[in-house]
């Protein structure tokens, strides 16, 4: 029998190589019809601002290797070169949802934001976003495509 004990352990899984990760920002980007607001390593940032019955939202789904589950809530961080604005989830309770891909994960957060917040946000450039969690703090840089070189 003419077989390799190394291909027989590759094909089930008991190869010692590092493997490339199954998902990627790219895929991420490509699979989703948003146009992304940040990018990590391991996860996209999608955004946009809401209004519900005068009250203003700065909606986020975070679409990636980010699993998070809590009662505590969370924070968004956002800056640029002179301005910084911090905003608290509307809600406590959050939890990431499995998406149809293996290891890729959809966490909505919904995040409250004052009118006055959303005139200074809109005239600045961000640069950085930090969601801040209990389990850790995820760090975005700003995604540029192409509707941020047109402006």
């Amino acid at each position: 029998m003419g077989f390799s004990l190394s291909k027989l352990k590759s094909a089930f899984g008991g190869n010692s190589k590092p493997t490339k990760p199954v998902d990627s920002i790219e895929r991420i980007i490509s699979e989703v019809e948003n146009t992304p607001f940040g990018v990590s390593d391991s996860n996209v940032l999608f955004a946009g601002l809401n209004e519900l019955g005068g009250y203003y939202f700065f909606q986020t789904v975070v679409v990636g290797s980010f699993k998070y589950k809590t009662f505590d809530g969370a924070k968004l961080i956002m800056k640029s070169d002179d301005f910084e604005l911090e905003l608290e989830s509307d809600t406590l309770e959050l939890e990431s949802e499995p998406s149809q891909v293996a290891k890729r994960f959809i966490t909505k957060i919904d995040f409250q934001i004052e009118e006055s917040d959303i005139e200074n946000l809109q005239s600045q450039r961000i640069t950085e976003l930090t969601l801040k969690t209990k389990k850790g703090d995820l760090s975005f840089t700003k995604y540029v495509g192409t509707q941020d070189e047109e402006e």
